[in-house]
């Protein structure tokens, strides 16, 4: 009889998401005007704004030869949703006000329960800053 073999199940683990720009600085402080998280820099091809349950990262158009020729392209991003929890949509979108200067979505009551502002960062990057509003979708977010 063979022995019995346990295999463990080990989900991963998120940990950020790579924007990749030909301009870190001008992405980075874009993002810590919008989050208020200040960025951590590892050199200046790279820095990363993390929070509480990720990470963004920034890294220059200069790492992509590392991953592969052509593995990434700066402002070529048409699919992805970069998405914050805030306490208030209504007054991050007034605080924001002069910073972000391509609104797709002001704050509107999505059916999902979640009360949108989206709009693009500098290299063209979906962002939506949300706020659960109805009871099903404060629950999700277990507040």
């Amino acid at each position: 009889i063979l022995p019995s073999i346990t295999r463990s199940v080990h989900v991963m683990e998120f940990v950020s998401i790579r924007i990749i720009t030909d301009d870190v600085a001008r992405l980075v402080a874009f993002y810590e005007q919008v989050t208020g998280a200040p960025a951590t820099w590892g050199n200046e091809n790279f820095a990363e704004l993390p929070t509480a349950s990720g990470t963004l990262a920034l890294a220059s158009t200069r790492t992509v030869p590392l991953f592969g020729p052509g593995a990434a392209a700066s402002g070529a991003n048409r699919s992805v949703i970069i998405e914050y929890l805030v306490d208030d949509v209504d007054a991050a979108r007034e605080r924001l006000r002069g910073v972000v200067e391509d609104v797709v979505t002001e704050p509107t009551t999505m059916p999902w329960g979640n009360r949108s502002f989206l709009f693009r960062d500098p290299d063209n990057n979906l962002v939506n800053l949300f706020t659960p509003v109805t009871p099903q979708a404060r629950q999700k977010f277990g507040l």
